[in-house]
């Protein structure tokens, strides 16, 4: 299997470049399995389109102000992205920069303090903060919020609140996951209303999101590794859905990721720790019964694991079908509710 295989043709203007005005506005696409059509909805449609007894599982992760700038001491200017959290001051991050910072060089911050480069682990550096405070206090405030790169404008202050999920708590990611982005409290009170339970997992999403695939084998494409915790109250949830005969649904990839890594043996466990998972056609997905997601950049590993959960050709429909009826793509764009095709 190739990364050609997933590429498609998307007009620039069908990328979102800022979020609408209300969270739950955006449209939905079901994607039923073939050869049922596909329905064009809204997310405010989703309490007639789950059940009493459904268990939604959400990522609470939260993301933080990632994005620093700076300079070398020689003047070049130096962009550092932070990947991830690391105690006594220190963090993983990619750099930007004309020519690589060696080893034990400093980075005057143009927010205050310094970062000293500890070393490179392959794309990423481990750096050491000395700023006012704890690092991880300062980065709240000096810090910028780490747009997409396809999103072509600086983060401002509305970013600062909608680039987060409503139910964001536990600290760590540098990317949201998207398709939590469209849930606020009125649509949330009417999933309750309706009988839907939620549940919520964290897996913090790091700087490889996004980064291309740059093999055309996909068997020789290595995954970034990703924290994630799934906690023994949503093995309980899930495991009660399913024995009253409630679907399990995941808001987004990262939710899929989750669980997919938690399972043994077929079975959900609780499970902390590092996941490197990468799902593409042949893989089963068996932790979910469907899926609410956004639309996913070509030859991206993200197009990869729709497409094994929903079928490959099935997912080309209804991008195409998106792309048609100018539906809004990525990051701030619209969803999608998929199910599993039905040979799975």
């Amino acid at each position: 299997m190739k990364r050609s295989d997933f590429h498609y043709d998307l007009p620039p203007d069908l990328i979102a470049q800022a979020p609408l005005p209300e969270r739950s506005a955006s449209r939905l696409l079901v994607v039923p399995p073939a050869p049922a059509p596909l329905l064009d909805r809204g997310v405010r449609d989703l309490p007639g389109l789950l059940r009493a007894g459904d268990l939604l599982v959400f990522n609470d992760t939260r993301v933080i102000p990632a994005r620093l700038y700076g300079q070398k001491a020689s003047g070049g200017r130096v962009e550092i992205l932070i990947e991830r959290l690391l105690p006594g001051d220190e963090a993983r991050a990619q750099i930007g920069a004309s020519k690589s910072p060696k080893p034990d060089s400093r980075i005057a911050l143009d927010a205050g303090g310094e970062a000293q480069v500890l070393g490179r682990e392959g794309e990423f550096y481990r750096l050491r903060f000395h700023v006012d405070g704890p690092f991880e206090d300062w980065l709240q405030h000096a810090g910028r919020l780490p747009l997409p790169p396809y999103i072509q404008r600086e983060a401002d202050a509305a970013d600062d609140a909608r680039y987060q999920t409503v139910f964001a708590k536990e600290t760590g990611a540098v990317a949201a996951p998207t398709a939590g982005l469209h849930f606020d409290e009125t649509l949330l009170d009417a999933l309750r209303t309706q009988g839907v339970e939620f549940g919520h997992v964290t897996l913090h999403v790091g700087a490889g999101t996004f980064q291309p695939v740059r093999v055309d084998e996909l068997s020789e494409h290595r995954m970034h590794t990703e924290w994630l915790n799934v906690g023994a109250a949503l093995v309980e949830q899930v495991r009660a859905t399913r024995a009253r005969g409630g679907r399990v649904i995941a808001v987004g990839t990262t939710v899929v990721r989750a669980l997919e890594s938690a399972l043994r043996d077929g079975e959900l466990y609780p499970y902390a720790g590092e996941t490197s998972i990468f799902i593409l056609p042949g893989y089963r997905i068996r932790s979910v019964d469907a899926l609410l997601t956004n639309f996913h950049l070509p030859e991206s590993t993200l197009l990869m694991l729709v497409s094994a959960f929903a079928g490959k050709a099935r997912i080309f429909e209804a991008y195409a079908h998106a792309i048609a009826a100018r539906y809004r793509f990525f990051s701030y764009g619209d969803a999608m509710l998929l199910w599993p095709e039905a040979s799975r």
